[in-house]
């Protein structure tokens, strides 16, 4: 079986972690401040903090910002899960609004026509490793007084004409196991800001400014000298990685573009394959795809299939999040190009671990379906 995603851990993260162990130091230390340093200067900022996870990073992120009870954010229907929650979880109300069907990244268009009084951040996100239109969003958000948070969980060493994501504005990043790097688990935020990286630094640690001294209310959300040194020697990593992912996904592309709607890379746009994400075609059953590729060996992944305004918790719960839609023509389609995205999308293997006989193979089966 080909994997949808295969980690690649060597001697580089082994002796890292055996340095850490031997050093009796496990908590957050050293480790965690040089990374900390060397992620800040992949994303050209001046500032890095590193926390447990990328749910935390988003997380600290509205906080730090003061967004809470009263506020909205604009954000995507079409990502994870966590992306929305956080938003619930300091109390705010999330705003769905449709995505580019192409990019599958948020409308600005329509973030543009949901903001409010109430509105106070945007947080798009660079889904699949492919950066949104940041010169459309950071316009809006000066316009209208806003927060950018950058969920850019999936989008490590993405950029924009050179300029990396999570330099836009608050960046959110993961390095849980199947990232582009990892670090088995843990996040980073990113920020010019350093009245907003302190925040984060107190809110991380129960609020603590020194030892037992506990100036605000905080969390536990740190990450340990292991989670460090493991992101330390895969950062070093990154670019190969990247330049591998590119390259596996250009071997896709032209294989298959003519067949099925392939990725789309704007020009300037650094596209970092977190996934390759394919639609297959009007009238086809995207499952039954999945299943018959499986059967040849192909591993794949469908991100996502139920936008977050559709999971059953949302459904449940529809007075913590609201909808913004343009006049719908058929019922009970809020978000008619996340809604059928959902329905058509298969992500392949596009990790740089793959040969050339799996990228060929993988093709093969893929247009084996188109015939």
């Amino acid at each position: 079986m080909i994997p949808i995603a295969r980690p690649l851990l060597g001697a580089e993260e082994e002796a890292a972690i055996l340095r850490v162990l031997a050093s009796g130091q496990l908590a957050q230390g050293e480790q965690v401040a040089a990374f900390e340093k060397r992620f800040a200067e992949l994303c050209q900022v001046r500032e890095a903090v590193a926390v447990s996870s990328g749910t935390a990073a988003l997380h600290l992120s509205l906080l730090a910002h003061e967004i809470g009870t009263g506020d909205e954010v604009i954000t995507t229907p079409f990502s994870f899960a966590a992306t929305a929650n956080v938003i619930l979880l300091v109390g705010a109300t999330p705003v769905f609004v449709d995505i580019d069907p192409e990019t599958y990244n948020i409308d600005p268009e329509q973030v543009q026509a949901a903001i409010t009084p109430r509105t106070k951040a945007i947080m798009p996100v660079h889904l699949y490793g492919n950066p949104c239109d940041m010169e459309r969003l950071e316009a809006i958000a000066a316009t209208n007084n806003l927060v950018i948070i950058e969920d850019a969980c999936q989008a490590h060493a993405a950029s924009i004409d050179g300029k990396p994501v999570g330099s836009f504005g608050t960046g959110c990043f993961s390095f849980y196991a199947t990232k582009n790097m990892t670090a088995g688990e843990g996040g980073m935020i990113t920020t010019n800001d350093p009245v907003i990286a302190n925040r984060l630094r107190l809110l991380r640690s129960h609020g603590q400014a020194e030892r037992y001294r506990h100036i605000t209310q905080g969390y536990n959300f740190r990450m340990t000298e292991m989670q460090a040194a493991l992101g330390l020697a895969q950062i070093e990593k990154l670019e190969r990685f990247t330049e591998r992912r590119i390259a596996n996904a250009m071997f896709l592309t032209e294989c298959l573009e003519k067949f099925v709607q392939a990725p789309v890379v704007y020009a300037g746009y650094r596209h970092v394959f977190h996934q390759y994400t394919i639609r297959v075609p009007e009238g086809q059953d995207r499952d039954q795809w999945a299943r018959r590729l499986h059967a040849r060996g192909v591993g794949t992944g469908i991100h996502y299939p139920h936008p977050i305004h559709k999971q059953p918790f949302y459904i449940s719960s529809p007075g913590l999040f609201r909808v913004w839609s343009r006049p719908k023509n058929v019922s009970g389609v809020q978000l008619p190009v996340a809604e059928v995205a959902a329905q058509q999308v298969l992500s392949l293997p596009v990790h740089p671990a793959l040969k050339m006989e799996e990228l060929k193979k993988i093709a093969t089966e893929v247009l084996a379906l188109c015939d």
